[in-house]
């Protein structure tokens, strides 16, 4: 059997340091999770106080699609131990459980053995909607204990932990825009996923009538978030039949980006038990604008008390450290854009003219650009991704954009002047790739990607979106079909 390789990734700090950090990140907010300095002893008493009868574990795969199942209590407080099995065929397939015939880290020449899992105890936290049943996130290692290269939220803590050994603190934030359908999975594949009926009609943004009119499903969706420690701070209809926006509360980037992984499945479960369809894609309509997911971003000291995004008696309040982080990103977007637009249908989205970028420029409050800035006081002060979209991985999106910034402090990157106007129309910055496969070509030949990310991630992520471009050269389409059949 074929050995993996080993990850040519940054490991993480040293397993006492790592146990320090996260004693001090505390619980996830908003839950009474279990401390991990706390052993067995105090996990069980977690468990028995809160009434779990049930623990569902799960990780997020390449997709971003949740992959888990429901352990016993002694199972898992033995996984939570000693770790646990976990079939590595969730690296070795796409989001419909197609093998993938391109992978190095599993597949049909390994056998698809288990990985090993490790419990993250921290991320403990009871579901609202399964009273008895808690939830844990689950992290993959290699058998020497080293982070498992193809991990997406292994990905984000190695990052993570780079931007604080440079002396960062990294708060992150993200929102989603997303469609509801009064669908169900059997309508849907009924109706060939045309003609779906929205939960209600019309382009209503910002609409305080819509949001009454369906306040038993609203207030059970931020009800639950919040129950499940998501933290919602605004929840509103954006501009489109039946469509939501939400904005979860900033915290560390780690904690952020758990969130913001968990909020679309909790979205899904909370509408599918309402007979609905939530639908995260990024463009599912030509005709109507696409789903953003946003994330807010800004670096601060260790103890997270200084915003070093801000500096007093500067232009708009930019410090030279947030200029170089900006410039960072500018510079690197084009080549990671794969990672932030992941599926063929997130190419859709970036049109010009439909609140969702085409160039990579920044701005200061500038809708039109890839990256806004926002505030001018040290408590506001921050960017907004905007190039990341509903469909997105967060703990890819989180990572890439870190990273990417990270890159342009410690390279002292400037970034061009702002757009002031219109980006779509701009001649100076430089254009994104208007598909996957441009995306995935770049990200290919990016030696600077494999640098801030690792050879190994890039790898797998890459093969994972090759195959994902050959599925769709080979589908047939309804377009080709309505355009081509009866006329040519």
């Amino acid at each position: 059997m074929a050995t993996r390789p080993k990850a040519k990734v940054l490991t993480h700090p040293a397993v006492a340091r790592r146990a320090r950090t996260k004693e001090r990140r505390g619980p996830v907010r908003g839950t009474p999770g279990p401390r991990e300095s706390g052993g067995s002893d105090s996990l069980k008493r977690w468990l028995e106080d809160h009434g779990a009868k049930n623990v569902k574990v799960g990780a997020v795969d390449i997709d971003g699609v949740w992959r888990g199942k429901y352990v016993s209590l002694e199972k898992f407080l033995s996984a939570a131990k000693n770790g646990m099995g976990f079939c590595d065929v969730v690296f070795g397939w796409d989001l419909a459980d197609e093998l993938l015939d391109n992978t190095e880290v599993t597949g049909w020449h390994t056998g698809y053995p288990d990985a090993h899992a490790t419990v993250d105890v921290s991320t403990g936290r009871m579901i609202p909607w399964e009273p008895d049943t808690a939830a844990f996130l689950l992290d993959f290692v290699n058998p020497d204990g080293t982070p498992f290269e193809a991990s997406p939220r292994q990905l984000l803590h190695k990052i993570a932990a780079r931007a604080r050994e440079l002396g960062y603190l990294p708060r992150f934030g993200a929102e989603y825009e997303f469609f509801i359908f009064k669908e169900q999975p059997q309508s849907l594949k009924e109706k060939g996923f045309q003609g779906l009926t929205p939960l209600t009609p019309g382009m209503f943004g910002y609409s305080w009538l819509r949001t009454s009119l369906n306040a038993p499903l609203v207030h059970s969706l931020i009800d639950g978030c919040n129950g499940f420690g998501l933290n919602i701070e605004g929840f509103h209809t954006e501009t489109g039949p039946g469509v939501f926006e939400a904005a979860i509360r900033y915290d560390d980037v780690e904690r952020a980006a758990d969130k913001a992984a968990l909020f679309k499945t909790v979205v899904k479960e909370l509408c599918a038990r309402q007979g609905l369809t939530a639908c995260f894609m990024a463009k599912v309509n030509a005709k109507l604008p696409g789903c953003s997911g946003h994330v807010h971003q800004s670096l601060w000291d260790l103890k997270g008390e200084h915003n070093l995004f801000h500096e007093e008696d500067v232009p708009h309040g930019m410090s030279r450290l947030m200029r170089n982080y900006i410039g960072g990103q500018i510079a690197l977007m084009p080549e990671l854009t794969a990672l932030y637009w992941p599926t063929i249908n997130s190419y859709k989205r970036s049109v010009e003219n439909t609140w969702a970028p085409t160039t990579a420029a920044w701005g200061l409050e500038n809708r039109t650009c890839a990256i806004r800035v926002i505030g001018e006081d040290a408590k506001s002060m921050r960017i907004e991704y905007r190039q990341l979209g509903a469909d997105m991985n967060a703990y890819i999106g989180m990572a890439a954009s870190l990273a990417a910034g990270l890159w342009g402090i410690e390279n002292e990157v400037e970034p061009p002047p702002p757009c002031n106007a219109n980006a779509y129309a701009s001649h100076t910055a430089a254009p994104l790739p208007r598909n996957l496969k441009e995306a995935v070509a770049l990200l290919k030949q990016s030696e600077r990607a494999r640098e801030i990310l690792g050879e190994g991630f890039v790898d797998h992520f890459v093969r994972t979106r090759e195959w994902e471009v050959r599925q769709y050269e080979r589908a047939v389409t309804n377009w080709e079909l309505e355009r081509y059949l009866e006329l040519i």
